[in-house]
């Protein structure tokens, strides 16, 4: 059975050694970094035009070597890589998924940042010896060198920490990093992550290896100022949070159990953030084609999608569940606009008590055949 994002989260920081310190870990990071930057630069003196040349084209080599390393170890089991292929797509992929991408407190940079130890191997190791190499010929550009090498790394780390932060921080809002921040998001897909947005501080590797992949985000603001029509209805339903939102995600069973749903063209099993699907309706007695594309998916919590119509005919809904003493609280919000006049007009005066008695009858029907899935399911285990 596939794990779910919250159960992984809950085993990962589980895990996690109570001695860990997220602050010591970032702060020794950081202040290793800096201190290698000041001792690889103190040598630079009088640089001439030239040689400040090695600024950008060490920052390039970077961001090629980082991009390499991600695309064919991070996502392609090696022998020699076998450590960071399992830390990077086994527990950075699984602790965060589409409509999950956010730590939510400091001792997620566990999973975020790199190792302590790494920034020591990639200046001593990596670093080091190339420094000595390029002082040989030049000491300004070896120190150049030395140090942009170490603040590509940082700038690694500080661009990752900023991709997965909570998106109500303010520096999620600063551009550069509002769309990286998409970028990486659309990396963590499923169906893209082994082929997209390798890129972490800069997508030049990306666009230059034709792995760039971008998809502009919903414009929320767009439904907020639409005067929406909105229907919520809930019900009691046997089984767990989990299984029961697993079924209500599964489009192509919405037939089973809502009267408007005729047809769907989508795949099986609850969709994930990022799938679309199509589907045909008769809803409020007339017959309509939506295209959909889920937004979110937080198992056993909220499923959401979005949706274009006929008419001119924008929709949202949302799934929503928690657990109480009689199994699953299962609460379903439909907001719902139409462009044209004439279509509000008669949504006002018909359409919206038609289509808000068959949301009505669909939670009844739900519940039986939630029930009876989730029964056939335990029955079969």
């Amino acid at each position: 059975m596939r794990q779910t994002t919250e159960a992984f989260r809950s085993r990962y920081r589980a895990a996690i050694h109570p001695l860990y310190n997220p602050w010591l870990h970032g702060a020794f990071v950081l202040l290793f970094g800096v201190l290698a930057m000041g001792a690889f630069w103190s040598s630079v003196q009088q640089v001439r035009p030239l040689e400040w040349l090695t600024v950008p084209l060490t920052l390039l080599l970077f961001n090629f070597g980082v991009y390499m390393v991600h695309r064919h170890l991070g996502h392609h089991k090696k022998t020699f890589a076998k450590m960071f292929y399992a830390r990077h797509a086994g527990d950075h992929h699984s602790f965060f998924t589409p409509g999950h991408m956010t730590f939510d407190s400091a001792r997620d940079w566990r999973v975020i940042l790199f190792p302590a130890w790494l920034i020591v191997i990639h200046t001593l190791v990596i670093t080091l010896p190339l420094w000595w190499l390029f002082e040989q010929l030049n000491s300004n550009v070896a120190g150049l060198f030395g140090g942009c090498m170490v603040l590509g790394y940082l700038a690694y780390e500080v661009f990752h920490a900023f991709e997965h932060l909570p998106p109500s921080n303010p520096l999620t809002r600063l551009p550069w990093i509002r769309q990286m921040r998409r970028l990486h998001e659309l990396h963590h897909r499923r169906e893209r992550m082994q082929e997209r947005n390798f890129n972490i501080v800069l997508p030049l590797m990306d666009y230059l290896f034709g792995t760039l992949y971008w998809e502009p985000e919903a414009d929320p603001l767009r439904y907020s100022r639409m005067p929406m029509t909105r229907m919520q209805h809930h019900i009691d339903i046997p089984g767990e949070p989990i299984a029961v939102l697993a079924y209500a995600a599964s489009v192509s069973r919405w037939p089973e159990w809502h009267p408007s749903s005729l047809k769907i063209d989508g795949a099986q099993g609850p969709l994930h953030a990022g799938s679309r699907f199509e589907e045909e309706i008769h809803a409020g007695g007339r017959q309509g084609h939506l295209r959909w594309e889920v937004t979110e998916y937080l198992p056993g919590r909220r499923w959401c999608a979005r949706a274009q119509g006929d008419h001119g005919l924008s929709l949202l809904l949302t799934y929503e569940c928690s657990g109480d003493t009689l199994g699953t609280r299962f609460v379903r919000t439909l907001d719902y606009h139409f462009e044209g006049l004439g279509m509000r007009i008669a949504n006002q005066l018909l359409l919206k008590r038609r289509i808000d008695r068959e949301s009505a009858a669909s939670m009844l029907a739900l519940r039986d055949r939630a029930a009876q899935s989730i029964a056939s399911a335990r029955a079969s285990a």
